[in-house]
């Protein structure tokens, strides 16, 4: 019954295949206030209000009747929804990790200018990977010179949006914020109003290049691309053979190649916002294969750093925490 009822909602929604995820954006006032309004129409089992929200265009693809069967369905095998909470903007989907009282679900929707909805999905949360590998054995210092900060890091889908993707569960996205607390200066519609921008990503550890890609442009902020995922990107393999996963480099700034033997603190290019990302920023993971189909992700500490300018030893970062390098 839960297998067949899965391949039903995903017959229904519109998929968007996320792998390293693009900064998100804020959650919108007409987003939060549909979510509210699905919730309670949800809950008292007026699907046909729901239905009526959407606008002609998702209609025609999703007529009353199919998306009242759809409702039911889902109401019937997983309840009532308890909460909701914010998770990021994919796509232009705002997406939800949603409780109810038989599990949870990621409720994504997508409101346009006339607050009407153009597109819903709910498809089953994904929980973390079960891990071959606990943790990195090789000691790493932080890929970066100065205070940077942890927007998506941590075990929950709540602090992570990678988390529950085999290979990256336990990913970094990673920025720098000013002193007003935002990660650009002025209005935000350029790379190098971003204060990550051209910023220098240095080696971790001693390693060997497995890969290193250049000359995929940088993104306007805001937009994303998604023919090639991670942009400009660099693997190291460790000689405890963990695999440092490096995306979103400025284009033509990567200063390695495959068969390059480093060592920790060569600067390996500069932060940019190419692939699948909407402001610069530096992804960052571990994972125990160099293929993204059979790797799984490795959780990551770090030696000796500063964490909200308090020293730590062997710390893995979480979302809002400021790292630091401590200076030797």
């Amino acid at each position: 019954m839960e297998r067949n009822f899965t391949k039903k909602i995903l017959s229904f929604t519109i998929m968007v295949l996320i792998t390293t995820s693009a900064i998100a954006q804020q959650e919108s006032p007409q987003a939060k206030s549909m979510i509210k309004l699905f919730i309670e129409y949800f809950n008292t089992g007026h699907y046909d209000q729901i239905s009526s929200l959407f606008n002609e265009k998702a209609k025609s693809k999703f007529p009353t009747e199919r998306t009242m069967v759809f409702l039911q369905q889902l109401h019937s095998n997983y309840g009532h929804i308890k909460s909701t909470t914010f998770m990021s903007v994919e796509n232009t989907f705002t997406t939800y990790l949603t409780d109810l009282d038989k599990g949870q679900l990621v409720i994504g929707i997508v409101v346009d200018s006339l607050s009407t909805i153009n597109g819903l999905f709910a498809k089953p949360y994904q929980s973390i990977v079960p891990l071959k590998v606990e943790r990195n054995t090789t000691k790493l210092s932080l890929p970066f010179s100065g205070e940077w900060s942890i927007f998506w890091g941590g075990d929950t889908k709540a602090l992570n949006l990678h988390n529950g993707i085999k290979f990256q569960q336990f990913a970094f996205d990673i920025v720098i914020n000013g002193v007003n607390g935002r990660s650009y200066n002025t209005d935000g519609r350029s790379n190098s109003d971003y204060y990550a921008f051209g910023k220098k990503i240095l080696a971790p550890a001693d390693a060997t290049v497995v890969l290193a890609v250049d000359g995929v442009a940088d993104n306007i902020p805001g937009k994303v691309n998604t023919m090639y995922v991670p942009g400009n990107s660099v693997i190291l393999k460790t000689a405890n053979n963990e695999y440092l996963f490096f995306a979103h480099f400025k284009q033509n700034t990567v200063n390695v190649k495959e068969g390059d033997v480093i060592k920790k603190g060569q600067l390996l290019g500069r932060c940019g916002n190419s692939g699948n990302s909407s402001e610069p920023h530096l992804h960052f993971h571990i994972q125990d294969t160099l293929g993204f189909d059979t790797a799984t992700g490795i959780k990551c500490y770090f030696e000796r750093i500063y964490v909200n300018s308090k020293i730590m030893n062997d710390h893995s970062p979480t979302k809002g925490e400021k790292i630091e390098n401590i200076k030797h």
